[in-house]
C-alpha cells in the first residue's frame, strides 16, 4: 500500500465518507494478498517507500502478470520485474505501462512519470560484456528516482580510459563499480573517490574466474576504504542500495 493510499483512507474517515470500521477493514486486509502461489506484500511501499520488486526468474508469465496486476490494483506504480526473459516479456505486453529492456532483462509495469532525478549515481562498467549487470544497476536506480551517469568500458586493462573520468567520479554521491575477470576496477575507483563505492562482481571471465567467484573475492579483499560488495551479478541490489545512499538526508544541497 502506498503512503498516499493510507492518507486517503484517513481523509475519508475524517470527512465521514468512510466509517472507522470500514477503514479498519481496509487496513487489516492490506498488508498482503494471498494469490495461492505468492503472497503479495502491499505494505512494502508504505514501509520502504518502494513497492515490492518481482524476481522474474523461475516464475511463469502468468504468475508474474497476476502479481503485477495485484500490485497495480493496490495503486503501485513503476513496478520492477528483474531477470525477465524476452519470451516471458513478450507475454506481458498487455500489462498497463509495460516496457522491457532485453540487455539487463528488466521490465517495468504500471510506469508513470519518474520523479525529478536527484543526486548523482555513477555506474562504472569495466567491459562491454559486463553491460547487462551494469544496466540492471543503472536502470534500477533511475526507476527509483536517482540521476545516473554511465561510464562504459573503463576497465583496468586500459587505465587511461578510467582516469579520463576522474572528475565525474569525484562529483558522484555514490559509485557502482561493475567488473568481472579479476574485479580490480572496484579497488581502483575506491582509491580515487571520497564517496561510497558499491562493487558488483560479474560472472564474466575465463575458467579460473569460477563464474565470478574470483572477482567477488578480490572485491571483498579490496585494500581501498569505503568499498562494499554485493553478490555476483546482482546489479539490482547495487542499484537499489545506490539509490538509498544517494537519497540519504543531508547529502543534497
Amino acid at each position: 500500500m502506498r503512503p498516499d493510499t493510507v492518507l486517503e483512507i484517513l481523509k475519508q474517515v475524517q470527512s465521514g465518507a468512510l466509517t472507522p470500521e470500514d477503514a479498519e477493514q481496509k487496513l487489516k486486509i492490506s498488508p498482503f494478498e494471498d494469490l495461492g502461489f505468492a503472497k503479495v506484500d502491499h505494505h512494502r511501499g508504505l514501509r520502504q517507500g518502494v513497492p515490492e520488486v518481482i524476481y522474474g526468474a523461475g516464475k511463469t508469465p502468468e504468475q508474474i502478470a497476476a502479481i503485477a496486476r495485484a500490485q497495480l490494483k493496490n495503486g503501485d506504480r513503476n513496478i520492477l520485474i528483474t531477470r525477465l526473459s524476452p519470451e516471458a516479456a513478450a507475454l506481458l505486453q498487455d500489462l498497463p505501462g509495460f516496457r522491457y529492456d532485453p540487455v539487463p532483462h528488466l521490465g517495468v509495469a504500471g510506469a508513470c512519470p519518474a520523479p525529478k532525478p536527484v543526486g548523482r549515481v555513477v555506474v562504472a562498467c569495466a567491459g562491454t560484456s559486463d553491460l547487462p549487470v551494469a544496466e540492471e544497476a543503472a536502470q534500477t536506480a533511475e526507476a527509483l528516482g536517482s540521476r545516473v551517469e554511465r561510464l562504459t568500458d573503463v576497465g583496468v586493462a586500459g587505465l587511461q580510459r578510467l582516469l579520463a573520468h576522474v572528475e565525474d567520479l569525484a562529483a558522484a554521491r555514490v559509485v557502482v563499480a561493475v567488473a568481472g575477470m579479476e574485479g580490480a576496477l572496484a579497488s581502483v575507483i575506491g582509491g580515487l573517490c571520497a564517496c561510497p563505492v558499491i562493487a558488483v562482481p560479474t560472472s564474466v571471465g575465463y575458467g579460473a574466474n569460477f563464474g565470478g567467484l574470483s572477482a567477488l573475492l578480490s572485491m571483498l579483499n579490496s585494500c581501498a576504504s569505503g568499498v562494499s560488495v554485493v553478490n555476483i551479478d546482482n546489479g539490482f541490489g547495487a542499484g537499489f542500495l545506490a539509490d538509498r545512499i544517494n537519497r540519504m538526508e543531508g547529502i543534497h544541497e
